[in-house]
């Protein structure tokens, strides 16, 4: 991955996480630096840093971006030829596609903010894929969801029961019960 296409993903997710659903553009990127990092890049040269025109970074430059989108400095160059992200665990892999489903869920859902919070609180797990599998296990537990939320919510009315007709008319098998 090349150092433009890095900053063009940190603006894509920085724009993410700050609820705008699209990533910020140079030019917020530029204003937001300045007024939370104390200095700023213009958006002409963050737009030569993206299409490869300035294909290296200042130490100083460097250091601004990686203090603005907290990442490691030394992220913030072109990846060695030959390098591939496939280096990293399936499950790894797996668990960022799960957390890029929750915050996509969480901007979705944002007109209720319970359930977006709960996505967002599952998203920042550092297994996310854990948390989803427990929360399955709670919820196939006759009534422990129930006393959970008696416990963790007290004085929360329950939701009304609907008939779980779901699984039988979605076409897709039960979940198999644990061994």
């Amino acid at each position: 991955m090349t150092l433009g296409d890095k900053l063009r993903s940190l603006r894509s997710v920085e724009g993410s996480l700050r609820g705008l659903g699209r990533a910020m553009t140079q030019y917020e990127l530029a204003q937001a630096m300045k007024r939370e990092v104390g200095r700023g890049l213009s958006q002409a040269y963050l737009s030569q840093i993206e299409s490869g025109a300035r294909p290296h970074l200042t130490h100083t430059t460097r250091e601004l971006l990686a203090r603005f989108f907290r990442v490691y400095p030394g992220f913030l160059v072109d990846d060695p030829e030959g390098y591939t992200a496939t280096l990293q665990s399936e499950l790894r892999v797996e668990d960022a596609k799960i957390d890029s489903w929750l915050f996509a869920g969480a901007e979705q859902f944002s007109g209720d903010p319970e359930l977006s919070d709960a996505l967002l609180a599952i998203a920042q797990e550092p297994d996310s894929r854990v948390a989803l599998l427990l929360l399955a296990e709670i919820l196939r537990a006759p009534g422990l969801a129930d006393r959970l939320s008696e416990v963790l919510q007290p004085g929360m009315k329950p939701s009304p029961k609907q008939p779980d007709t779901s699984r039988s008319d979605s076409g897709h098998p039960p979940p198999e019960a644990p061994n």
